[in-house]
């Protein structure tokens, strides 16, 4: 089976920051996330950007749901794949 890569959205680049540093604690991840951002369609405006941390999960070990409520606690949510 591929490697799995989950991608975390959130609305700014703290939360992005904080997220990506409470994984290795709350989910034992050992490789750094990688942080994205990604600017709203047709926005130039960096406010209007979100953030994504992307995390690599090639032991297919991390829980979809509970990294959808962690993110969901930073007024984000989990991309579906």
């Amino acid at each position: 089976m591929s490697d799995v890569r989950h991608v975390l959205v959130l609305p700014d680049r703290d939360a992005a920051e904080e997220v990506a540093a409470e994984l290795a604690d709350r989910f034992g991840v050992t490789e750094e996330p990688q942080l994205v951002r990604d600017a709203l369609a047709g926005e130039d405006d960096a406010d209007d950007a979100q953030w994504l941390v992307v995390v690599e999960d090639p032991a297919s070990r991390l829980d979809f749901t509970a990294l959808d409520a962690f993110a969901a606690e930073y007024e984000g949510w989990l991309e579906t794949p």
